[in-house]
């Protein structure tokens, strides 16, 4: 059957997606191709992609590509809806929108969240899929056991075309054992602590698989925050946390014996936000990067509750968590006191400077790295902060 594909009896689209994975197994020396249960697409946003990467996706779908597999999609750049309200130029929207047009031609489904997970697409425990946006991929290869590479927009795409990928790296059995041993003596007491420690383990292992102790429970957010920094400040796209995550319990001494070990004290922790925060004088505070759950909205609704911002507090999430967050009165509750909760996009990917955008503070260690690095101050708070900051 994959013969067939790559011949060309199936249609020139899926021809194309198999010589994109035949060509990237061959980099990476895969003995074959082995069948995948989903995938998750990142490269949606047309401020990534520009002309060249829209007229990709078009062509494509003019072939007649179509997935074989269920596909989510990654954050766009923009509100679908609500893009005026963003401040988006017209002539972005109408590219963004061509670029959603085109997935949905494919059979792709227009989540435009980076949290799949929290919207019904979750994998099973050891199963294979084709995952880009790299804080899913550690999240589903760490705290739900599935498996999947840092895939990148095009080959995740061309996985869910053909329904294949190439067997290497975290797929395997042996690839998956620890690279390093790291104990948390900090105290972590919120997302911004676990985004911190990710970030400082990120930057000292890089794409090494940490086997992490000392944090004895930890939530899907917490978890999520750490998984979204780690992948950010080094690559990573697996850990193990003693007694949290699935397979942390495949690993006794015995494995560990060797391996380089890291001690993450309180003053790690402060100085990997103090490497991402700067003053600043009139930011737009932002929660959601990745996209918040019904749980963090649910949160940012209490602390909210009978306030009136001065300053500007913008909320990201997805439309599955958005609708629920609706239905339960907590996105009534951010707009009475004056907060705005967008969804299908983030600060990350959303054409911030275009939009008029200088200063952000955010409780993401990813969003301020990238925010920095597109040429805005940023600052490091937690969430409770920036609402009394905004209310101040």
């Amino acid at each position: 059957m994959e013969e067939d594909m790559l011949r060309g009896e199936m249609g020139p689209a899926v021809a194309r997606a198999m010589e994109l994975l035949v060509a990237l197994g061959e980099v990476f020396e895969a003995e074959r191709l082995v069948p995948i249960e989903g995938a998750h697409i990142s490269g949606v946003s047309y401020k990534n992609l520009d002309e060249a990467g829209l007229e990709f996706l078009e062509d494509l779908a003019e072939l007649g590509a179509k997935t074989r597999v269920r596909a989510t999609l990654n954050p766009a750049g923009m509100d679908l809806d609500l893009w005026r309200e963003m401040g988006i130029p017209h002539g972005f929207a109408e590219r963004q929108l061509r670029v959603i047009q085109a997935f949905q031609r494919m059979g792709v489904e227009a989540t435009c969240t980076c949290t799949p997970y929290l919207i019904g697409n979750i994998p099973r425990r050891g199963s294979q899929i084709a995952w880009a946006e790299s804080s899913a991929v550690a999240f589903s290869n760490s705290v739900l056991g599935a498996r999947t590479n840092r895939e990148s927009g095009p080959s995740a795409l061309a996985s869910s075309i053909t329904g294949r990928t190439p067997l290497y790296g975290y797929r395997i059995e042996e690839n998956r054992r620890p690279g390093a041993v790291v104990e948390v003596e900090a105290e972590l007491k919120g997302h911004l602590d676990y985004s911190a420690l990710g970030y400082h383990i990120g930057r000292i292992l890089g794409s090494s698989v940490p086997y992490i102790r000392g944090i004895p429970r930890a939530d899907a957010d917490s978890l999520k925050s750490l998984a979204a920094a780690s992948a950010t400040s080094g690559g990573i796209a697996l850990f193990h946390v003693e007694g949290v995550t699935p397979e942390a319990d495949r690993f006794g001494e015995e494995d560990l014996k060797g391996l380089e070990r890291i001690t993450v004290e309180d003053g790690d922790l402060e100085e990997a936000v103090s490497s991402l925060s700067r003053g600043v004088e009139d930011p737009v505070l932002c929660l959601g990067c990745p996209h918040c759950s019904l749980e963090e909205i649910w949160e940012a609704a209490r602390l909210l509750r009978g306030r009136r911002l001065r300053g500007r507090l913008w909320i990201f999430t997805s439309r599955g968590v958005y609708r629920e967050a609706e239905r339960r009165g907590y996105i009534h509750t951010i707009l009475e006191a004056g907060g705005r909760v967008f969804r299908d996009t983030c600060m990350v990917v959303a054409p911030l400077k275009e939009m008029g955008w200088r200063e952000i503070v955010t409780d993401s260690c990813k969003a301020a790295h990238y925010a920095s690095s597109m040429g805005l101050k940023t600052r490091l708070e937690p969430l409770k902060g920036m609402v009394e900051e905004a209310s101040s």
